[in-house]
């Protein structure tokens, strides 16, 4: 039995209010929401997340990575070895990546479904396009991750029964290298192409798993062809009610994302003995047909899809304009920063990508970050690492900063309170400067700093953590 033993998705914090976007573009825009990743997300951060959530519900571990985006923060150099690094994941996993087009997030699944160890498939997108446009409003952001293995790697959720697949040439949605848009043939034509691979796709994959398609309870089509995945869920046999809804109105779509987004939040409600199709429109078409087992209904997602699609905040479109680079708004006047040191950042990897600080093994002092000598009695190199991205913390102080370099100021810096020891300054993200208080309640979550000489400087941050106690009476302010 193979298939998936944990998932996890990803939405950023930030919500565009498409009606928002006619009134300054003077075009576009429409009904609904979708999500915005923030000016110190990318593809690779995005990923982060969704893994994270995927491997805390469970204790099984990956034998590789796979990383698949179609806007991907570094080319030449690999994206997944960060997602790696973050996971603190041991030297011996591979990490690469699947990249420059939707289609390659399916055919990670697809690979990492045919056998050999456990993979985790790490599946990021930031949609963006020309203000106005329809893959402004219609785009979205987010990450999904599925860990793909057999029994003898953890309890499979839900068992691979079936796939299909339909592969043709043709022009209907294109990018070319350092294009900041994607550009698109007339509608009409993608559809048609569409609808005949996609019947196909599913045809051949009910048929692989020996089931009709009245046996099927949820159907889920994905791909960057709106007009053309409905029109296939109108075709394909199965029974509209049946149909996922694949939360565009909510997030938008999210390109590569969006088949494991959409099913994370299918089986996030999902029953033993299910049957779930996956149908994926992206230069050809792919169907993967599961059936849930017992072991879904012990399952516990980690931050389910319906949760995170109803949180979130606000973000007005000129600042959203901004992160995307259509705007530049005038920085603060201070030096931007050097770019980031490889060597510095070698030398201090689990550190900085993995946030793991040091513990004295006779006083259990926590040293934020890793030091050699304890600042309670003062051993000198009797430490332990201890990974701290897990763990939750409480804002002791804090100040907004208007003057320091950021993309987006200001900066909120915070002193945080580690549950169980350790105090370290934290950034805060994902905040709104006036709303932060003492005693507020702080998780850890991967994100970059800034970018430098084409150099992403990677480290963690800290967010308020959802659901929050009210800060206490009386909490101070300061300014720098």
């Amino acid at each position: 039995m193979r298939g998936i033993i944990s998932y996890g998705a990803y939405l950023p914090h930030r919500r565009l209010d498409r009606t928002a976007i006619a009134a300054v573009a003077g075009t576009g825009g429409g009904k609904g929401t979708r999500t915005v990743a923030s000016y110190d997300e990318d593809t690779t951060t995005l990923g982060v997340e969704a893994a994270r959530r995927a491997l805390r519900s469970t204790t099984a571990r990956p034998a590789a990575l796979w990383f698949s985006t179609v806007t991907p923060a570094y080319v030449d150099k690999t994206n997944a070895t960060t997602v790696h690094a973050a996971l603190l994941l041991p030297g011996d996993v591979i990490a690469a990546d699947f990249g420059g087009a939707v289609r390659s997030g399916i055919a990670a699944y697809r690979s990492a479904l045919a056998g050999g160890p456990a993979a985790l498939v790490v599946t990021a997108d930031i949609r963006t396009g020309l203000p106005g446009s329809a893959d402004e409003a219609a785009g979205g952001d987010a990450g999904a991750a599925l860990l793909i293995g057999d029994e003898t790697d953890g309890p499979v959720l839900a068992e691979l029964i079936g796939s299909g697949t339909a592969t043709d040439e043709f022009l209907d949605r294109w990018r070319t290298p350092g294009d900041g848009r994607s550009k698109q043939w007339e509608e009409k034509f993608g559809e048609g192409k569409y609808v005949a691979l996609g019947q196909a796709a599913l045809r051949d994959a009910l048929k692989d798993a020996g089931i009709e398609a009245d046996r099927v309870d949820a159907l889920i089509v994905a791909g960057t062809h709106g007009r053309a995945n409905k029109t296939v869920a109108k075709k394909s046999g199965i029974d509209g009610a049946k149909v996922v809804d694949d939360l565009s109105s909510t997030i938008g779509n999210p390109g590569a994302a969006q088949a494991g987004v959409v099913l994370a939040a299918t089986l996030d409600t999902a029953a033993p003995g299910q049957v779930i199709v996956l149908l994926s429109l992206a230069d050809g078409a792919d169907a993967l047909v599961f059936k849930t087992t017992e072991a879904i209904a012990a399952f516990a997602p980690d931050e389910p899809v319906a949760d995170q699609a109803a949180a979130g905040a606000p973000v007005p479109y000129g600042k959203f304009l901004a992160w995307r680079g259509h705007l530049s708004p005038e920085p603060p006047r201070r030096p931007e920063p050097a770019r980031p040191s490889a060597s510095a950042a070698g030398r201090s990897e689990d550190w900085k990508f993995g946030f793991v600080g040091a513990r004295d093994r006779s006083s259990g002092a926590i040293h934020l970050p890793p030091s050699r000598v304890s600042m309670e009695g003062g051993a000198v190199d009797e430490m332990d690492p201890i990974p701290m991205a897990d763990v939750q913390g409480t804002v002791a102080t804090y100040t907004i900063d208007k003057l320091v370099y950021s993309p987006s100021p200001p900066v909120v810096f915070a002193i945080v309170d580690f549950d169980g020891g350790g105090r370290a300054p934290i950034e805060l993200t994902d905040v709104d400067p006036k709303a932060v208080a003492i005693g507020d309640r702080i998780e850890m979550t991967f994100r970059k700093l800034f970018t430098a000489d084409g150099i992403h400087n990677y480290f963690w941050k800290g967010r308020p953590v959802p659901g929050r106690a009210p800060a206490p009476d009386g909490a101070d302010e300061k300014e720098a």
